[in-house]
């Protein structure tokens, strides 16, 4: 009888902590940032206790034949805000390589939209409400990209807009930058269902598979290109292992910066990419949070960001 308490107490607790929302990130992560950004909380000292292990296994098995190159993180780069964006006002490059103008990538990014609104290449192009091809400021020295759109995303047509987009937001605002000074977007551009019969239903999701990553492929590497940022973050393990040159777990790639390589395209600029949890796995254990701000703090220090205005 007492066990079977136990595991009821248990069970609520979980259900608990996960109907809540979601538990800051700046309070279990960057207790330093949290009253500037969250005012009514009240921070504590993060506990020395031991974080749990990611998982060594994943969702998607991706084999690569090209080697990554871990680089050395360079000298920080201070970001020289302007009046519309906050963002520096670096010339970009274009699908062919030459440099492009912030109107020459709106419209390529809005013509790249258009065509991944009407795209059918794959299954998730029937059995999709919107597709989702990404939003934000088209001269961010910063980008995210998760693995794809969820329940609340393919209703509204825009990425990270559910709970894990709530998170994505503060962990952007920790930073000290605002979501409309980042570029954010998925690998696969519309909803992975486990039951696409039923759009209508909570809960059908599912990681994109290798065949749909692959379909997708191009579109993520050309906005890449149209943006090329400085750094790219790669938002969980699948995003992780479709971007990055290797075949490894997310725990194995995280922690360093590698030189971004995309296969329908070549970067005259050289963009670094980094790996971290994706927001949705951070919900679910709250105690990788402050590897993740680690992971973002290398970031910070390669563009000079100091972190959320005191």
């Amino acid at each position: 009888m007492a066990q079977d308490s136990l595991r009821r107490l248990a069970g609520e607790l979980r259900r608990f902590i996960a109907n809540q929302e979601e538990d800051e990130f700046i309070l279990t992560a960057a207790p330093q940032h949290a009253a500037d950004i969250l005012p009514s909380a009240s921070v504590q000292p993060a506990a020395q206790e031991a974080l749990p292990k990611m998982p060594e296994g994943e969702t998607l098995t991706v084999e690569f034949t090209r080697k990554p190159k871990s680089i050395t993180p360079s000298a920080a780069v201070e970001v020289q805000p302007t009046a519309e964006t906050g963002q520096a006002a670096d010339s970009q490059i274009s699908l062919s390589g030459s440099l492009m103008t912030t109107a020459q990538k709106t419209t390529a990014l809005a013509e790249l939209a258009e065509t991944i609104k009407s795209c059918t290449r794959c299954p998730l192009g029937s059995s999709r409400l919107n597709a989702v091809p990404g939003e934000g400021n088209v001269d961010a020295d910063l980008m995210f990209v998760g693995e794809g759109p969820g329940f609340d995303e393919d209703r509204q047509g825009r990425p990270f807009v559910g709970r894990a987009g709530q998170l994505l937001d503060k962990m952007i605002a920790a930073m000290g930058l605002k979501r409309e000074q980042v570029f954010i977007a998925n690998i696969a551009k519309c909803h992975p269902m486990t039951d696409p019969l039923h759009p209508e239903k909570h809960g059908n999701d599912r990681a994109p598979n290798a065949e749909e990553i692959a379909c997708c492929r191009k579109y993520i590497e050309k906005q890449i290109s149209i943006i090329c940022p400085k750094y790219v973050v790669a938002l969980g393990g699948v995003s992780a292992k479709a971007l990055i040159a290797d075949a490894k777990s997310l725990g194995a790639l995280r922690g360093k910066f590698y030189d971004l390589h995309l296969d329908s395209v070549t970067l005259p600029r050289p963009v670094k990419i980094l790996a971290t949890f994706h927001p949705a796995a951070l919900l679910r254990n709250p105690g990788w949070k402050k590897d993740a701000w680690l992971d973002l703090q290398m970031v910070m220090a390669e563009l000079g960001l100091k972190g959320a205005a005191k």
